[in-house]
């Protein structure tokens, strides 16, 4: 009697659930979300007929003149809702980082790999990875004096090779070489001389796989990622992948040798002795494995590479541009440091007008214009609803053009960085490493890179255009890439004394 009362009663409770569960599925399909406003979308293709692939940002631009500051895009049946403005990037990325602090799905890019590293990824595997990133950095001296010596020591190479062209012309690439070798420092614990063939076809690799991620074929494959199975790009990209997974392993296999369970000394051989201790049970998947240390070498090598070596070359071609404002940069760094000792990051806090100007570097260079992201949950935002998963793409270009936040966003101005008896002026609608919750995990090292990198060269050469060529005839129209870099160009150097 008591086995039928039991039996009874896990059916009536099973009975109950099962309703229960009906009743929220119910429920959760007459939830009402609600969009933003945005223009009407055509069938399959969405918006894609208004979009201009190279350069979306302008088109979300243009339509924030339409649709106000958040509105939503169809990438083909996919709704996307774009943040336009300082206050719109502020009130989501700041005040509700954790709702739209999931990283936005970019196939092209998630066929290689794969929601493992620091950049791309969510979810467990992004905290823990982010987390333990952003420590072993930091013990390795991300930002601090350490770390500043190196980079101090690149910059002699980098003007060494700077000086080898004896004032002829040569090509912006030049300034690509210093920042990898900082990033492989923190990496593998050894720098490259710039003929290394090592050295040389990791560049290759990572300035093809920048150029074919933003190709038009890889655009398509982002809207429709079943494109992938079709099309040349998205395999080639992963082709380059592997080439340059050849490299880290080799590399991998040199620290592996130097790996012990007491001590580190590289980003690696501390991923490597996580690896060995990180213990998994009660349904947890292993996060510390070569899949993910791979991704994460990618992840740093994009980031402390190309941005920081876009931004370079951004610097050279304004000072070519604006050579009143190389002139100031000059003078300065005459009167404060001289042309002897190396500039430092202590420096920072007597070269005000560098600091600015490598600031309005960056602003004006809008290396970076968006980059995706997704709610994390249902949210409620400017009283619209959205669900989980939306993709949201935040314009950062458009804070650092906001015109309400500078005074000339469509000119190059260090005064935008300046107070009124010319101290340096810290801006919160700076935007280029991002903010909140999916901020640049290398700001600090990138920070100090560009300043020591730019006061480095400047404080030994005058940089001027190629004879023959008007600095009013300098193309400031980026390469909208990965990255927007400026237009090739070629640029002569004369030694200061």
């Amino acid at each position: 009697m008591a086995f039928y009362s039991e039996t009874v009663t896990l059916f009536l409770l099973f009975t109950l659930i099962t309703v229960l569960l009906k009743f929220l599925s119910s429920l959760r399909k007459k939830i009402s979300y609600k969009f933003p406003p945005g223009p009407t979308p055509l069938p399959l293709i969405g918006n894609l007929h208004i979009l201009d692939l190279k350069r979306p940002d302008s088109t979300f631009m243009k339509l924030a003149k339409t649709y106000g500051s958040f509105f939503t895009i169809h990438f083909g049946r996919k709704k996307v809702v774009v943040l336009v403005g300082y206050d719109a990037l502020k009130e989501a990325l700041v005040n509700s980082s954790y709702e739209f602090g999931n990283r936005g799905a970019l196939p092209v890019v998630d066929n290689f790999q794969h929601g493992e590293g620091v950049i791309f990824s969510n979810g467990e595997n992004w905290k823990v990875t982010r987390r333990f990133t952003l420590s072993i950095l930091r013990d390795l001296g991300m930002g601090k004096r350490p770390i500043e010596g190196k980079i101090i020591e690149e910059t002699e190479h980098l003007n060494n090779l700077i000086q080898s062209f004896e004032g002829k012309p040569f090509e912006k690439r030049v300034f690509t070489n210093a920042p990898p070798n900082i990033t492989f420092g923190l990496l593998f614990g050894r720098r490259f001389e710039y003929s290394n063939p090592t050295f040389m076809t990791m560049l290759d690799l990572l300035n093809d796989l920048v150029i074919l991620t933003t190709t038009t074929p890889a655009q398509f494959t982002n809207v429709y990622p079943i494109l992938k199975h079709v099309l040349k790009t998205p395999k080639i990209i992963v082709q380059k992948i592997d080439q340059l997974n050849v490299i880290y392993k080799e590399l991998l296999m040199e620290a592996k040798s130097n790996t012990n369970e007491s001590s580190w000394t590289t980003y690696t051989e501390a991923f490597l002795q996580k690896d060995m201790e990180e213990k998994v049970g009660d349904g947890n998947e292993k996060i510390f494995h070569e899949k993910n240390m791979l991704a994460s070498m990618f992840d740093l090598m994009l980031g402390g590479t190309e941005t920081t070596s876009s931004t370079l070359q951004w610097a050279i071609l304004l000072m070519m541009k604006y050579p009143d404002i190389q002139k100031k940069v000059h003078e300065e760094i005459e009167t404060v440091i001289g042309l002897e000792r190396h500039p430092t990051w202590d420096d920072q806090k007597y070269l005000p007008y560098c600091l600015a100007v490598v600031h309005e570097i960056q602003r004006f260079g809008n290396i970076l214009p968006s980059f995706p992201h997704s709610t994390l949950v249902d949210t409620h935002f400017r009283g619209y609803f959205i669900p989980k998963g939306t993709q949201v793409i935040p314009l950062f270009a458009s804070a650092l053009y906001d015109e309400t936040q500078w005074e000339t966003p469509y000119r190059f101005n260090p005064n935008h960085f300046l107070d009124a008896d010319g101290k340096f002026l810290k801006k919160d609608a700076f935007f280029p490493f991002s903010k909140g919750r999916r901020v640049c995990v290398g700001e600090s090292l990138a920070r100090m890179e560009l300043f020591l990198f730019f006061t480095g060269m400047l404080q030994k050469f005058t940089f001027s255009p190629p004879p023959g060529v008007d600095k009013a005839d300098l193309d400031l129209t980026p390469d909208p890439f990965f990255t927007f870099r400026p237009k090739p160009y070629k640029v002569c150097a004369t030694p200061r004394q």
